[in-house]
């Protein structure tokens, strides 16, 4: 008995029957060959958006499909430590110590601006300016509605109306969270002895809300709101932005160009675990409020669970991931940071 099967030039082509079967038997003893690996990610909101991009990409390009769960970036560290996922993800690094203590390499995979939100009718986009301590003064309370003295005087000739201001902030433990009452307490002493910074904090009063998406969704919904989240909710949600004063004393837009210009301020080389700081960064033009977001993998790759796959996933979007990243308004890390990554990943220990 014989098999014929059409070839590619539509020849008949004979195969006896026996050595197709061989063939069939040889082709399910290699599952791996036949199938993309899977690996599993949590954590960041922020960060959602290009994982899933990249996700798309490589499970075409790498043969590796990726499952991220958007948890906030405190499970997504509490995850990786407890070895349920390949991958955490987080927007706050983690510290020395705990990086060592479970074996984990942490490295930044894009950068974005975190961006307050309105919801004040009249009053468009980044028509609004703020300074970083009447941002705080507002969160703390002690400005209450959008003609206040003090938001009046950073913005002459702007009609302010007399509404009140009703504050929103993440309720889930959020790195999103850290990094804007990071940049609070860097700018404003009472911010910094009264609440602190921190993924999760004891706001003095506002709305809670779960997710850059369920921020948005207050500010929306509140007329007379402030909220704050990643640029890239703010912009595909057409969110009203606001405009803030920098390091060094301009008033500046969220958007591409100043979240570029933070990171190239940026002191890269003496960032240990490559935790560098872009928070009110002294560089002409540069939005204050800048963070990378970050990755925790364990090491060495070779004996974590899907360890290869996720060196790989994570290879392959670095090297081809940029154009993804800027279409979502992300900032690429810088090239030679990329090659130190890479380069530091495959030598640890």
């Amino acid at each position: 008995m014989s098999v014929f099967f059409m070839s590619e030039n539509m020849s008949i082509m004979y195969f006896p029957a026996r050595i197709l079967t061989c063939a069939l038997l040889a082709a399910t003893a290699l599952p791996v060959m036949a199938h993309a690996a899977d690996i599993t990610g949590a954590g960041s909101s922020f960060a959602a958006p290009i994982y899933g991009a990249w996700g798309a990409d490589s499970g075409r390009a790498a043969d590796v499909k990726l499952n991220y769960q958007t948890v906030g970036s405190s499970a997504g560290q509490n995850q990786i430590l407890a070895g349920t996922v390949d991958f955490g993800a987080s927007d706050v690094p983690m510290e020395t110590q705990k990086l060592e203590n479970a074996h984990l390499f942490q490295f930044p995979t894009v950068m974005g601006g975190i961006v307050p939100v309105i919801n004040l009718p009249g009053i468009g986009t980044n028509q609004l300016q703020l300074d970083g301590p009447t941002l705080a003064a507002i969160y703390r309370g002690e400005i209450g509605q959008w003609n206040d003295p003090k938001i009046a005087a950073l913005n002459p000739g702007l009609k302010l109306p007399d509404t009140d201001i009703a504050t929103v902030h993440r309720a889930d433990g959020s790195g999103t969270t850290a990094v804007f009452t990071g940049y609070l307490a860097r700018v404003s002493p009472e911010w910094r002895e009264g609440q602190g910074a921190g993924a999760s904090i004891a706001w003095p009063g506002g709305i809670g809300a779960r997710g850059n998406d369920g921020v948005a969704a207050s500010v929306r919904n509140t007329e007379g709101a402030i909220g704050y989240v990643e640029y890239a909710f703010a912009a595909n949600a057409h969110m009203t932005t606001v405009k803030l004063k920098n390091h060094s004393g301009a008033f500046v837009a969220p958007g591409m160009d100043s979240f570029s210009r933070a990171a190239e301020a940026a002191d890269w080389r003496d960032a240990s675990h490559f935790a560098v700081d872009l928070l009110d960064t002294n560089g002409a033009g540069a939005w204050p409020i800048v963070s990378p977001t970050y990755v925790l993998v364990p090491v060495p790759t070779a004996k974590a669970t899907h360890g290869a796959a996720v060196r790989k996933f994570f290879g392959y979007a670095l090297s081809n991931g940029d154009a993804a990243a800027y279409r979502l308004d992300y900032v690429p890390v810088p090239a030679n940071v990329k090659a130190d990554i890479l380069h530091q990943w495959d030598s640890a220990k």
